[in-house]
């Protein structure tokens, strides 16, 4: 337990970073569904998707998953806490779904840039911040 403190800052900046990904890579999706005619736009906009997906996301969810892992293994007492800790889970579940989601529009999106419009995916970059408010009033305030 004497690593738990350090494992607990090393998932809070890796969770950070993951939600950075979550937040911005939706726009990248609305900028590129907006300028759809503007091919060399498109180019350009879709490195910036592989690159903030591939090089900062994805690691950050992986790290995210094994330092939580390594914190419930370390205190595995916790799930007698309360449902709190159940429920956090399930909605860090539905982030991880959400964040594979965006692998699979990022790619249609090169097949097709007029896939959905821009206010779908305005709509679709606010699911990461309702899913985040939860799970940080379950750590934080532990409501049951």
């Amino acid at each position: 337990m004497a690593y738990y403190s350090w494992i607990l800052a090393f998932h809070i900046m890796s969770f950070t970073s993951w939600m950075a990904m979550l937040f911005y890579l939706p726009r990248l999706f609305i900028y590129h569904r907006e300028h759809a005619d503007n091919r060399a736009f498109g180019e350009v906009v879709e490195v910036q998707e592989y690159k903030l997906y591939t090089y900062i996301g994805l690691p950050a969810m992986w790290a995210t998953i094994l330092s939580g892992g390594v914190m419930l293994y370390l205190n595995s007492g916790i799930f007698q806490s309360g449902g709190w800790m159940h429920a956090k889970l399930l909605f860090v579940a539905m982030l991880i779904a959400y964040s594979f989601s965006l692998e699979r529009i990022r790619k249609k999106l090169i097949q097709d840039p007029y896939y959905k419009s821009g206010k779908a995916f305005r709509f679709y970059n606010e699911v990461p911040t309702l899913l985040m408010i939860v799970i940080v009033i379950m750590v934080i305030v532990k409501p049951f």
